[in-house]
């Protein structure tokens, strides 16, 4: 009956899984990718494999579970888990509990006429295309000993052969099917005659081949006893774990409740430490009040006397202002009349140096006048000689050597002319480099003299604005005085106001305890008189102080308004310095430039004197040789005159015609001189006309510039008069509006304080008068009253100490307790966070795959909770320790 109840299990199971494979099959074909199509079906063989799945009920039953899973993944279009990739090796592995989720839906019905006895068509239709990749993993190496080789596809019909086989023989006995179970070696050898094997004709190979194929499936029948075993045991220990599971929860419910009477003992505590630092504030406040009332007496009475030293202080200030004022303007307009002057010494110095290069080109133009007068004397003197030659043709030999000496005396006239003509060049063209540099060096001064100027403006507006800084702060500064002695005045009248009321009321409870006193007599009236002489001793030597100290504030006041006008004293001589050191630089370079320029004159006059004496010495050299050779041609004019007048005659008409030409070049040579030098000269006089000129605008800009600035500080000094005065007046009429307001009130005041002592005195008087008589009995009850007042006042000095003591101890017993027990809450917070550390490292690793999400939110959530709450009671308690501390402070 057993058997037969078993084997109806395993047809149920079979049944059900071929039906979850014929309803796989719809979803599979509709798979988008090819990869997952071929997952599937691996999946699908791996599951109808027996040494996949395992024998036995269980296997079965692990294997219609993939089975359902798979289909349920497939029809909602997502595979996900196991699934995502291909199987592995060896048995299946049981599906965790959490796994159940997906089984909720109802199972479907059994498909009739289907067996796993081979896999689907569809199925093995997808497995061709990967076939062939893994056949290699799948086939035995075969070398020399020609052993056994078997695909997957017959391994699967093998056993399914055998499965029937086992399903078929019901009428065995058990021991016959445990052993059974495992095919004999007859039937392993009719089965691998019908398996397509490369096999030898011995029968030694086939019976090893079949005692290998009966080991193999003993094999797979443990694992698949094993694998039942792991599968009983992975419930138990899913039950163990579902009761460990519910006592640590327990625990943690537990854990938090105790944690929340905690929590209200706590709050519970610092309510109470609240109330009690609240009545302690309360206690400090009324002391503070009775110090701070003190305190406000003694004030007054400075503030009364710093009043008249501030206001002798401002005249003061004021007056020293106005003087800095009036100096500073009249600094300005020395400094703008110094540089006019300084304008007008350059002016004239540039005006005279004009003249004087006017009357140099003058003097030069002259010279060169003189020196034409003189060439065209020289070219008249050489016409009368060669008429005087004209007349001496005739003596022949005498010709002879005059012409030999004349074409020498040619060459050398002509060598002298060229070199002359050199030296012509080489002194025009070191005039003009002279004028370029004359030009450069003009330019840079002009440049250096803008620059100068500009650094000096720049100067000035820094200074200027440095000033203005001042002033500004000064007027701040005078805002800021004047709204804090006003906002003292407030005070002081706000304070006047109460002192006036409080003494009004003790003083009509004096004047009532008198009256209903008069028993105490003249004592207690001598007593306090001399008490109010010792008080107004004391606040006489108080306000003798507190002038001591205004007086040197005074001073301190008037040193820093001495070593203010040093300073700007300094500061104008610094400025007055760098100004001379600038005029005398532009000085020293005019003077130089002029120097230069007398230099170069006096060259130029030493040239031209040169060349003049040159000329005059050729000039006598050529009269005498003239001469001497007009004395010799005479003398052998009378031996061969006959003999070479004819020769003569002709040479001379040739030596004619080559003077005429060569006094015809010589002339145009002349003129092309001088036509170079008159464009020459004009070049210079145009440049001289233009740098005229730019001298001229450039000296009118700076005047231009200058007034422009005289003017812009004019304005300036104006209006910052005029702000000053304006803020000065106002500053004026207010400070006389404060002193007549408080005239007014100090001389009312004054008048209250006459009529109250008058009356004080009529009083005193009237008391004296009656007291006489009453004197003895009111010495007694004095003394008495006198006594008890001190014991009182002892008493009441050593309860106050005593109270203040007790207090400070509680304080101290207070802030050791938070102390304790903020140490306390540390160890425990400490404590709480090692043992949740410790479990949440325990049930992490043991529930990584068991445990459901929605238990792993809600341990998170207690334990971030609890968090929060210890955070929360930590800034509390810091909250309170430093009030405690401040309070301490206090």
């Amino acid at each position: 009956m057993e058997v037969g109840s078993e084997e109806e299990k395993w047809e149920k199971l079979d049944a059900e899984f071929d039906h979850f494979v014929v309803d796989m099959k719809p979803f599979v074909l509709k798979l988008p990718h090819r990869t997952e199509r071929q997952r599937c079906a691996l999946w699908i063989r791996k599951l109808c494999e027996p040494s996949g799945t395992g024998a036995g009920i269980m296997g079965r039953k692990n294997r219609n579970l993939y089975a359902k899973l798979l289909l349920h993944m497939l029809k909602r279009g997502v595979l996900e888990g196991p699934f995502t990739h291909r199987p592995e090796p060896g048995t299946l592995k049981s599906l965790p509990s959490y796994m159940s989720i997906y089984f909720d839906e109802p199972n479907p019905a059994r498909a009739k006429g289907s067996s796993p006895e081979g896999l689907p068509t569809w199925v093995l239709g997808e497995l061709e295309t990967s076939e062939h990749k893994l056949k290699e993993s799948w086939k035995l190496s075969s070398g020399e000993g020609n052993t056994l080789v078997q695909s997957p596809t017959d391994v699967y019909s093998r056993e399914q052969f055998f499965g029937k086989l086992q399903m078929r023989s019901h009428s065995m006995s058990p021991n016959h099917r445990e052993d059974g179970q495992n095919i004999t070696p007859k039937i392993c050898e009719d089965h691998l005659k019908k398996s397509p094997v490369s096999l030898d004709d011995s029968d030694i190979e086939a019976r090893l081949n079949s005692w290998n194929l009966g080991l193999d499936m003993k094999t797979k029948m443990m694992e698949a006893k094993f694998h039942e075993e792991k599968l009983r045991l992975q419930q138990k220990h899913d039950v163990d774990v579902q009761k460990i599971l519910e006592r640590k929860n327990n625990e943690i419910e537990e854990l938090k409740t105790l944690y929340r009477g905690k929590q209200h003992e706590t709050e519970e505590t610092i309510r109470k430490l609240e109330k009690k630092v609240q009545t302690l504030i309360r206690d400090c406040q009324v002391i503070r009040e009775t110090k701070e009332d003190q305190i406000a007496e003694l004030k007054k009475i400075c503030e009364q006397s710093t009043e008249s030293l501030n206001n002798d202080w401002e005249k003061k200030l004021h007056n020293a202002v106005a003087e800095m004022e009036q100096e500073k303007f009249d600094l300005q307009k020395r400094h703008t009349e110094n540089i006019q002057e300084l304008l007008e010494d350059t002016n004239v110095r540039l005006n005279k140096m004009e003249s004087e290069y006017m009357a140099q080109t003058q003097s030069t133009n002259h010279m060169i006048k003189e020196l034409e007068g003189r060439v065209q004397q020289l070219t008249g003197e050489a016409e009368n000689s060669n008429l005087q030659r004209q007349k001496l043709i005739q003596q022949k030999a005498e010709l002879e050597r005059c012409y030999q000496i004349t074409c020498s005396e040619l060459q050398e006239v002509k060598a002298r002319r060229n070199t002359l003509h050199k030296e012509k060049e080489h002194l025009v063209n070191d005039h003009e480099q002279n004028m370029k540099l004359l030009q450069t060096k003009y330019d840079a001064d002009i440049n250096l003299l803008k620059q100068e100027h500009a650094l000096s403006a720049s100067k000035a507006s820094s200074m200027i604005e440095e000033l203005e800084q001042n002033v500004c702060q000064l007027k701040q500064q005078l805002q800021e005085t004047e709204l804090q002695r006003k906002q003292q005045l407030r005070d002081q009248e706000n304070k006047f106001q109460m002192e006036k009321s409080h003494l009004k009321h003790t003083y009509e409870k004096k004047f009532h305890d008198l009256q209903n006193e008069l028993d105490k007599g003249k004592e207690d009236t001598e007593k306090k008189i001399h008490k109010f002489e010792e008080a107004l001793k004391e606040k006489e030597e108080q306000l003798t102080r507190v002038t001591e100290v205004q007086r040197l504030q005074a001073q301190q006041a008037d040193a820093a308004l001495e070593e203010f006008k040093r300073q700007v004293e300094l500061n104008s001589e610094k400025v007055y310095a760098e100004m001379k050191e600038q005029m005398e630089k532009v000085e020293a370079d005019l003077t130089r430039s002029k120097s230069l320029r007398e230099k170069q004159s006096k060259e130029f006059l030493w040239q031209l004197e040169d060349i003049r004496q040159r000329c005059e010495q050729q000039i006598v050299e050529l009269k005498l040789e003239h001469e001497q050779e007009k004395t010799h041609l005479l003398q052998q004019h009378n031996a061969e005159k006959d003999s070479l007048v004819r020769d003569h005659e002709r040479e001379i008409e040739n030596l004619e015609k080559q003077l005429r030409a060569a006094n015809m070049e010589h002339e145009n040579q002349i003129q092309e001189f001088k036509k170079r030098d008159a464009q020459v000269i004009a070049d210079m006089e145009a440049q001289v006309h233009k740098l005229r000129e730019e001298l001229i605008n450039v000296n009118s800009q700076r005047k231009q510039q200058l007034v422009e600035l005289g003017l812009l500080r004019e304005e300036e000094k104006q209006r910052a008069t005029r702000e000053h005065e304006t803020v000065v007046n106002k500053l004026k009429a207010e400070s006389e509006k404060m002193k007549i307001e408080l005239k007014k009130t100090h001389a009312a005041e004054t008048e209250i304080l006459k009529k109250i002592i008058a009356e004080l005195q009529t009083t005193i008087s009237s008391l004296k008068e009656e007291n006489s008589r009453q004197q003895l009995a009111a010495e007694r009850r004095l003394q008495d009253v006198i006594q008890k007042f001190e014991d009182e006042k002892k008493q009441l000095i050593r309860d106050n100490d005593q109270a203040i003591k007790v207090l400070q101890e509680e304080l101290e017993n207070r802030s050791n307790q938070v102390r304790y027990a903020e140490k306390k809450l540390q160890h425990r917070e400490l404590e709480s966070q090692e043992q949740i550390t410790y479990i949440r490292q325990e049930y992490e690793t043991k529930l990584k795959g068991l445990m459901p999400a929605s238990l792993r939110q809600e341990l998170e959530d207690t334990i971030s909770s609890l968090k929060s709450q210890v955070n929360f009671l930590q800034k509390r308690a810091s909250i309170l320790q430093e009030e405690l501390t401040t309070y301490q402070g206090r």
